[in-house]
């Protein structure tokens, strides 16, 4: 049997994170954006109120809940802007190959940490391999009990606030999948050299940086997992359980445009009535709302795939996919129904359309979930 009715939980939750959203979200986006100011003061305060670390098991010091609910909650938090969503959203990336492969010890030290309010960082991406993951060339030399990590990550969120950063790094020459170890690196650490903040289109709140390892060390008990070779499996892992978070924030934000442009809608007036009734704009909305149910259907699907303990590698591609593009779109017709308004940096609509364009590119471009719902595609067409 299918329900799409929501627990009364579930219902406290959401109107926990919309209440949040509007008290210190949406009258603080525009400053924190225009200002590129890091939103730590807010960030406690959501993780007081239990709205981060989410699917963190309680015994380490989470919220036990489930992908559904972390995709309710960051329906919310996108809704009441993507930058804040998207750098308390990085902190779980990480997290993620930790709760997938970590050994107990591990899951205890560095979960708990940042259930205690640390910041975490998940370094993957390089100047010359993103999408293309197995192409890194970051290395991780094992010298006695300890790994020695040279390279170069970069558009790495968080990593000028972070305590401690997953990194993805070669510990075999081999030109294979299995080339590939996950580490957990101290942000203190000799070596590390945090680069400038990065000057965005978008999002300017969430601080993003390259980070390089030159002769860093680690104790070989921070090899995640304590095997080497399962890197690939940990990164894969993280992006299938964060891409449904993704497109929740995606969701909030084209939810948050259309919002706006419904009151401005119902407001500006043309020819002698409201906007709204004329064909051309009411279609436009409409359009925005069937899209966003959409895209919230696909969300919540591989969200509750993941809980079940199905494999949601499609769904996940699906869902991150479609919100992202919908959400592009959507934050383009707002600015289009906002006018010149629209244009202007002066009105949300501007900052919703800009804050949505990295959605078909962080965590898998769009181009590249197309990749993998062709692949998916083709395991069970050819059966």
């Amino acid at each position: 049997m299918i329900d799409f009715t929501l627990t009364e939980d579930q219902e406290m939750l959401q109107e926990l994170a919309r209440d949040f959203a509007n008290e210190e979200l949406i009258p603080n986006a525009e400053i924190w954006d225009k200002e590129g100011i890091f939103p730590l003061e807010a960030m406690n305060k959501a993780r007081e109120l239990g709205l981060l670390n989410c699917t963190i098991p309680e015994e380490y010091g989470g919220m036990g809940l489930s992908f559904l609910d972390e995709a309710i909650i960051n329906e919310e938090l996108g809704r009441g802007d993507p930058g804040f969503a998207t750098i308390t959203g990085v902190t779980m990336l990480a997290c993620h190959p930790i709760l997938y492969d970590g050994t107990e010890e591990q899951k205890k030290e560095y979960l708990g940490r940042v259930c205690n309010g640390e910041i975490s960082a998940y370094c993957v991406t390089e100047p010359g391999a993103g999408s293309d993951v197995k192409s890194i060339q970051t290395t991780a030399t094992l010298i006695g009990d300890e790994y020695v990590i040279n390279g170069t990550k970069m558009w790495i969120g968080g990593a000028g606030h972070a305590n401690w950063f997953y990194v993805l790094a070669k510990t075999d020459s081999i030109d294979s999948h299995d080339s590939l170890s996950g580490f957990i690196v101290e942000a203190d650490t000799p070596g590390i050299l945090i680069g400038k903040k990065e000057e965005k289109m978008g999002q300017r709140c969430s601080d993003t940086r390259g980070v390089t390892f030159n002769d860093v060390r680690v104790p070989k008990s921070n090899l995640v997992g304590m095997k080497e070779s399962n890197g690939w499996l940990q990164a894969m892992t993280a992006f299938d359980f964060s891409r449904p978070m993704l497109a929740a924030h995606a969701v909030g934000n084209a939810r948050g445009a259309m919002e706006e442009a419904w009151n401005y809608a119902n407001q500006r007036e043309t020819f002698g009535k409201p906007i709204f009734e004329h064909q051309s704009i009411s279609f436009m909305l409409a359009d925005m709302a069937t899209k966003i149910q959409a895209a919230r259907l696909l969300t919540y699907k591989s969200a509750s795939k993941i809980d079940r303990g199905e494999r949601a590698t499609l769904d996940s591609a699906h869902a991150k996919r479609y919100a992202a593009d919908v959400g592009m779109e959507i934050t383009t017709d707002a600015v289009q129904i906002f006018g010149g308004y629209g244009y202007s940096e002066e009105f949300p609509a501007a900052r919703r359309m800009r804050g949505a364009k990295i959605y078909q590119i962080f965590g898998g471009t769009s181009q590249i979930q197309r990749i993998i719902i062709s692949r998916e595609m083709k395991k069970f067409m050819e059966v």
